[in-house]
């Protein structure tokens, strides 16, 4: 069986697939009450900005302690005050309360490589606030940060098929972030190591061996959740167990040869070699009652190109785009918690400390120059995983135009190619000492949502992109998105120039995968903020009230879930 990685990751990312329970396998026992509400909203009551209270200490970059892992002093919000009591309900379509149950490889935060985890966290976090019942099930990674669970408890022990064996394995249950997870833990090498991926296991089989066991543990437990959301390539072997679970079969305990056809799960790139191989992701596409991707733009993209399009088009009745949310719980500048001081579309003091603060921090702003000077600097700034998919020669031009245009960059960012990861360090030692550019190459959370908090762009030059995340949050912290037209992007941001769009309007777009088109996107930007200061204030109050939330979007899943559930029974 082929492992999605490589080129087909290149190629087209399914988000998710669903596989409700069959009524002639299993009886519902639904709740009848009524959803009262889709989703709140939430007051924000402003006070008068208090710069002196509390008193921040400036860092430097010869800290010992990196600022980011520091505590701030902060015990109040910096003139924004969050009142909790004062959420507004409203109303939205009624559906019957259902048990959903995801089955993922990651989870935000304590399994988060990219954003699958945030995905999964928002979604689930949505979900369970219309008072539907959402289980996560996730490998019990060796690597996870147990102290962020709450109730961990051994709950079933069971055995799991996988090469020949029954391997004795352990369910847990506890709460991250007051979500219900369910971490399956077998007793083999599956998942041990210091990182969720690239342990010393072979990925393919752990993840098989994983999606077994979600299915034998609903078995042994009786669980019967109305439907069952599986994430990406690692997970979606699932649906093929689910329905043929009673064949008998290789590592899984499948057949493979059952499915090494053209109409189910072979893959084509391989006909006509020896071995054939199978994709998991085209089978799950297959065997699955639904098939979701992340954006209408995304999904319309992968039926016109990549080796799957025609499985695409063929299941086309099934298939949807529905575009991610941000999750605003973890995601708001008004509260958050890594921020040295907190800000709101009505306040934005707090975001131009924010801004001062990650400057010093990173040794862009002298402790002798004044904040307001600073803050008229346009700050861009990149957060991504640097490989060829985010657009890294533009990422590399950009650098040299940032500073060209009088302007400072910062990326964050890990390459998991190392002659990638080389030619960063190389650029991180020519400019990390000098006055404009830095180049971080690692991963914090801590870290990320502080550069969020300073910029005054965020910059995503994708080649592809099925949804992002990251020009979602960046609005939400104020940031402008400078952007390619691709996937996910082109349908959150519509450019400033566009007379077309300008209700719309909230960034700056181009179209081309050279130079030359983003430099216009990055003049139009630095044009806006230097020399309309005025406007530019407009567009961050305005796109920082746009509702990207899954509060917003999870409707659209759950009344996906709802008609699933309808034509099943």
């Amino acid at each position: 069986m082929a492992k999605e990685g490589g080129f087909f990751r290149m190629q087209l990312q399914i988000h998710s697939v669903f596989i409700p329970k069959p009524k002639p396998r299993f009886l519902f026992n639904l709740k009848h009450k009524k959803i009262e509400s889709f989703c709140s909203t939430s007051t924000l009551i402003l006070n008068s900005y208090k710069p002196n209270k509390p008193q921040l200490v400036w860092p430097s970059p010869t800290d010992e302690i990196p600022f980011w892992n520091k505590e701030f002093p902060c015990s109040d919000h910096m003139g924004v005050e969050y009142d909790a009591d004062a959420d507004v309900v409203s109303n939205h379509d009624h559906h019957q309360l259902m048990h959903i149950t995801h089955v993922t490889a990651e989870m935000a935060p304590i399994a988060k490589v990219g954003g699958l985890g945030d995905v999964v966290t928002g979604l689930a976090r949505a979900s369970l606030s219309c008072g539907h019942t959402v289980d996560i099930m996730l490998p019990f990674y060796e690597c996870i940060p147990r102290h962020q669970i709450t109730d961990l408890a051994l709950i079933t022990t069971f055995n799991s098929y996988h090469d020949g064996v029954w391997i004795p394995t352990e369910a847990y249950r506890g709460l991250v972030s007051s979500i219900p997870v369910i971490f399956i833990q077998p007793s083999n090498h599956f998942f041990k190591g210091k990182h969720v991926y690239g342990g010393s296991y072979n990925e393919l089989d752990a993840y098989v061996f994983f999606s077994r066991a979600c299915l034998e543990w609903m078995q042994v437990t009786g669980t019967q959740p109305d439907i069952i959301h599986v994430h990406e390539w690692q997970t979606s072997v699932l649906p093929l167990l689910y329905w043929d679970i009673e064949q008998q079969l290789s590592k899984s305990g499948l057949n493979g040869s059952l499915y090494a056809t053209i109409d189910k799960a072979v893959d084509e790139r391989t006909i006509g070699h020896n071995p054939e191989r199978l994709s998991l992701l085209k089978g799950g596409i297959v065997y699955s009652n639904a098939v979701v991707t992340v954006s209408p733009t995304y999904l319309k993209e992968t039926m016109c190109s990549g080796w799957l399009s025609s499985t695409l088009v063929s299941n086309r009745h099934k298939y949807v785009g529905i575009l991610n949310g941000i999750d605003t719980a973890i995601w708001n500048p008004a509260l958050d918690i890594f921020l040295p001081a907190k800000f709101h579309a009505k306040n934005l003091e707090g975001k131009k400390l924010c801004k001062y603060f990650v400057q010093r921090g990173l040794g862009l702003a002298s402790s002798d120059s004044a904040l307001d000077m600073q803050t008229k600097v346009p700050l861009v700034v990149c957060i991504t995983r640097l490989v060829a998919q985010k657009g890294l020669h533009l990422i590399i031009h950009a650098m040299k135009r940032v500073e060209q245009l009088g302007g400072k960059m910062i990326i964050l960012g890990k390459a998991p190619d190392g002659n990638i990861q080389r030619e960063f360090e190389g650029l991180a030692n020519l400019h990390n000492e000098g006055p404009s550019i830095r180049i971080l190459l690692m991963y914090s959370e801590e870290l990320s949502h502080m550069l969020y908090a300073a910029a005054d762009m965020v910059f995503v030059p994708s080649m592809y992109e099925p949804c992002g995340l990251a020009q979602m949050i960046g609005m939400r912290y104020g940031a402008v998105p400078v952007v390619r037209k691709t996937g996910g992007l082109a349908d959150t941001v519509f450019d400033m120039d566009d007379p077309q769009n300008q209700e719309k309007a909230n960034g700056f777009v181009f179209e081309g995968i050279d130079e030359t088109s983003l430099d216009g996107a990055l003049y139009r930007a630095f044009s806006y903020f230097k020399d309309n200061p005025n406007k530019w204030n407009n567009i961050v109050k305005k796109i920082m009230e746009i509702d990207n939330s899954w509060n917003n979007t999870a409707g659209k899943y759950i009344e996906l879930y709802s008609s699933i559930k309808a034509n099943v029974n």
